[in-house]
Parts: structure tokens; sequence; C-alpha cells
């Protein structure tokens, strides 16, 4: 983002000015919110005109002709003059709106334009988001489904388990992710208008408008909720919306952030054992004083940033906690901040997860190599199952194995050699009824379980259905900055 040598004296976000999309740090800027503003008063006006107030086309046109011609210059001067922001632009529109002058904010409250623009972003920053999120789900699949069938080492205490593929890994980080696109849907759906309501949400000054008519007011609220794109407004609210939707929205996307810190840790994880690594650009430089090095520094992005997106979840916790009866001004500074950041913070981290999923590189070598370390341990079942298959006794096999595998775990920890518990087993004449099984006890797809078909079930039942909505949006490529 381009920026002028006047900008560089000033702190700038770097969520804006570093990472986020152009659509969501749109979603978030000053024009959004003043050009949506003034669509608000011309809902209301339009509304009004139709229920009979004395507002007359010629005033409605001249609003809407001006809707997106803000002078912010006007605007800032009125509020450092008058202290309030809808009043600055309530001013600055009727300067060009001189017939509509008289009408502009008519039986309306600030919060008519300040919250009920806070859920028209809401909703256009989640419209944002689950795109972004499918694309995610939808490369995370493919890589799924291309290694389900890829043995690998299990991990639980990070210490090697039994073996797992690495594509039913990747369906751990794939169910996380179908639970937060079902969260953020619902989170999505469930957002409300504010609608018409007055200043402290008994909608008195609107009945005083339609002299006393209940069904007018009503049909005013529903019209206006109608026209901003909603299909139901709050029925009961204080001066402003309660502030738990603010705590609903937010917390799907700390969610996601908490999936999204998990599966960018196992990938660091597994960068570590050089087993998977994520992309890495030809003339990308990982470390300024060792050019070995391939540093995760896309998941460690994701990490940095999804630890910040968990802690913002505190802010409107607190901020919904001490509104006081129909509402105190203490949410406003803070939601400007935490509502904003929440949604720029989920849009960077995934726009870099579907860079780190389109690439993901993925080392089988390497991978086998890890296997033959560890599975002649957990393949000593195996052979004790198959020597009492041949007659032996299960109490004597079990106690050649374990010294033999002590012996083999010596050589591994304290003489950093190989693991040659199979070599032991080959040359003692005890095993010799089963030498010839022994490659077979030890192929690695003997002992991944159903774990290939979990992977093509699990797509086919619950992450494709999911994607279907947004099949579209699916060739959308990330030019990730870095």
């Amino acid at each position: 983002m381009e920026a002028t040598a006047d900008e560089f004296m000033k702190y700038r976000s770097p969520l804006v000015s570093r990472y986020a999309s152009k659509e969501m740090a749109y979603n978030f800027s000053d024009r959004k919110k003043f050009t949506t503003w003034r669509k608000l008063w011309i809902y209301l006006a339009k509304a009004e005109k139709a229920l009979g107030l004395p507002i007359t086309d010629a005033q409605v046109a001249e609003m809407e002709c001006h809707a997106d011609n803000i002078d912010f210059a006007m605007a800032a001067e009125e509020e450092r003059k008058l202290r309030h922001d809808v009043m600055a632009h309530v001013h600055t529109f009727a300067h060009c709106c001189p017939a509509a002058a008289p009408i502009i904010h008519l039986g309306a409250t600030s919060c008519y334009v300040g919250d009920n623009t806070d859920l028209i972003v809401l909703r256009d920053g989640f419209d944002i988001l689950l795109p972004k999120l499918a694309r995610v789900i939808d490369r995370l699949a493919n890589f799924a489904e291309q290694y389900a069938d890829l043995p690998t080492l299990g991990f639980t205490h990070y210490q090697p388990a039994q073996l797992t593929t690495v594509g039913k890994r990747a369906c751990l980080w794939l169910q996380d992710l179908t639970m937060d696109m079902r969260n953020l849907q619902r989170a999505r759906d469930d957002l409300r208008f504010r609608g018409v309501k007055g200043t402290t949400g008994t909608q008195a000054s609107f009945l005083q408008l339609f002299q006393g008519d209940h069904d007018k007011v009503e049909e005013l609220d529903r019209m206006v909720t109608e026209m901003a794109g909603f299909k139901k407004a709050y029925l009961v609210t204080g001066q402003t919306y309660s502030r738990k939707v603010d705590i609903d929205s937010l917390a799907v996307l700390a969610s996601l952030g908490a999936t999204v810190h998990k599966i960018c840790t196992d990938i660091r994880l597994l960068a570590n054992l050089k087993e998977i690594e994520e992309p890495f650009e030809k003339e990308q430089i990982g470390s300024s004083a060792m050019p070995y090095k391939r540093n995760p520094m896309r998941a460690e992005r994701c990490c940095s940033l999804s630890r910040h997106l968990v802690a913002l979840m505190t802010d409107p916790l607190q901020t919904a906690s001490v509104q006081w009866l129909e509402r105190t001004l203490d949410d406003s500074a803070n939601r400007r901040i935490s509502l904003a950041e929440s949604f720029l913070t989920a849009d960077i981290i995934l726009s870099t997860l579907q860079n780190i999923t389109e690439g993901l590189v993925v080392y089988p070598k390497v991978i086998e190599r890890h296997i033959r370390q560890e599975l002649p341990f957990m393949a000593t079942e195996n052979i004790i199952m198959a020597m009492v298959k041949a007659g032996g006794n299960r109490q004597d096999c079990h106690e050649k194995i374990r010294v033999l595998s002590q012996q083999a775990a010596a050589v591994v920890k304290q003489e950093g050699g190989d693991n040659d518990l199979l070599a032991r087993v080959q040359a003692d004449p005890y095993f010799a009824p089963i030498l010839g099984q022994l490659d077979a006890l030890l192929d690695p797809k003997t002992f991944i379980g159903r774990a290939p078909q979990q992977v093509t079930r699990f797509l086919a039942e619950e992450v494709r259905p999911l994607l279907q909505p947004y099949k579209n949006n699916m060739d959308v490529k990330i030019e990730l900055e870095l």
C-alpha cells in the first residue's frame, strides 16, 4: 500500500498498511461508514415519506444525488466545533442538500446511523470472510485427499505414537475449520438490524411524528430494515443494540484464531521434522545469518496474529458487562478498535493460511525414515502374535522382545545409532519360524487402521457439501506480500 511522506511521521496500523485485503480494509473505512450513514438517512426519509410525512420526491432525490459526495474536511471541521460526529455529518450532508436539510435524520438518534451501520459492516465482514474460509477448507481438503493413505508417525504428547496418515492428520485440521465455518455462518445469519427505535429504544419520537399511530411506526421499522437488506430487526433495544451481539460475532472469530494457531503450530513442528513445509519462494531469505534456513514465516505470522485475535475477545465481553441501563458511551472508543481489528486480523490469517495450504510441500522419504526408526518398537505386538500362531509361548516371546527392545533403545538413545531391533530379531534363532513374515509385519500400511477410509467419508459427507454455496469463489488466488 502506497504512503505519502507525511504518513511515515505517524503510527499506521500494520493490520491495514502491511497485511489486510483491500476489501476488508474498505469495509472498515471512513468512506464506507459515512456513505452508509447517508444511505440510512435516505432509507429513513423514503419510508417516512411513504407513510405520509411531508417529505417530497425532490428532497429524496437531492439526498440520493449527494449520497457519495462527502466533504471530509468540512465534516472534520464541524466535528471539531460540535464535538459530535453524527451531527457533524448531518450538517455536512445538509450543506450539499439544502432542500432536504430540514428532514435529514428526522426523529432519529445517533445510534440510528451508528449502530445500524455497525451491523451492516459486521454482516459485510462475515461475507468477506466466509468465501476465504471456504477456499482454505477446499485447498486443505484437496491436500487430505492426495495424501489420504500416506502413512506417517502419529504423535501424542509430541512423542511417537501409532501411525496415522498425512491426509488423516489434515482432516483433524479440517474438522476444526468446518466447525468455524458453521459458526461464522450462524453468527452472520443471527445478525439483525437495530432498526428505527429512537433515543432509548421506545420509538417515542416516531410515535409523535405519526401522531400516535403505532402501526405506522412498526411499518417504518420494517421498511427501513428491509431496505438495509436485513430480514429481521431486534424487537427491543436500548439506545443501542445489545452489545452481546458483538460478543457473538467476535467469539466465532476468536475461535477461528484458536483453530488457525493450532494448525500452523502443527505445520511449524512438522517443518522442524522436515516432513512438511510451507511454500518457500526461490529468492526468499530464511535468515540473515544462516543462508540454509527455511523458516516457516507464514505459519509464524498466522500464529502471531491469531494470538491477537483470541486476545481481542475480552473487549466485547467486558463492554457488554458494563452497559448501564439503556446505554453508556464507554463502549464507543473500544468498539472502534476491537470490531475492526478482529475482522481485519481474521481476514489476514485466512489469506495467509490459503497461501500456505495451496503450496504445502510433503517429503515422503523423510516421513518413511522416521517411520523406520520407530516402527520396530510399534510392531512388537504383531511379532508376538505371529510367534504364538507359529506355536510359541506368549510370555517367552514377550521377554525375548523386551530384552531386544531395550538393547535397541540403548543404541538409539545412548549411542545415537539407528533402531536395530529388526536386525536383532532376525539374528535370534528363536524367531526363525516367522522370519519370512517380518516384511509384512512391518508394512506401515498395516498400522494405519481405517485412516484412508475415514478421510474419504469425512470429505464426502461433511466437507464438500459445506463448500457448495461457495463453489463460484474457489478460483480466487491470494497474492501474499511477505
